[in-house]
């Protein structure tokens, strides 16, 4: 008896794994490099946004000390409600004129599906800009360099 349960148990595990999606990702290269400017080091928060415009997840963030993140108050509306754990996707600020290289990982339903890729930028007693980069994901746009309009001079992102 003991038998038949153990048989029916492993069947049924087995059955309800057959239904779980598994969701396929990719890994990318990001390099972001930061125009000359003077100051302390500036904050990125890189995010998936979604084809409606708000924010889906954090993907990355340049700068691990929580006090400031307030300071990027768009991505804060959207993170500081959730709070999700981050240590993960952290890493140190960026100065002016260096270049940071980080690993991003975008499910792979996201590429071509509308959905969009943000760069925010925040330095101490300077300026915050919202959408320093930002563009489509797309087949093409994840191999690709673009121009930031902040404290980012551009950012390259390459398959993994």
């Amino acid at each position: 008896m003991k038998l038949k349960s153990i048989f029916a148990i492993c069947g049924l595990a087995i059955a309800m794994l057959s239904f779980t999606s598994v969701r396929e990702s990719s890994t990318y290269k990001c390099m972001i490099q930061m125009t000359n400017y003077t100051g302390e080091g500036a904050y990125v928060v890189i995010s998936l946004i979604n084809p409606d415009g708000a924010y889906e997840k954090t993907l990355y963030v340049q700068g691990d000390d929580d006090e400031w993140y307030h300071d990027i108050s768009e991505w804060w509306n959207f993170y500081g409600k959730k709070r999700s754990n981050l240590d993960a996707i952290t890493g140190a600020t960026i100065a002016g004129g260096a270049r940071s290289i980080s690993v991003i990982e975008i499910e792979d339903t996201k590429i071509d599906a509308g959905y969009s890729i943000r760069f925010e930028t925040a330095v101490e007693d300077q300026e915050y800009y919202t959408s320093d980069v930002e563009f489509e994901l797309t087949s093409e746009t994840v191999k690709a360099k673009k121009e930031g309009s902040g404290f980012i001079r551009y950012v390259r992102m390459m398959p993994n």
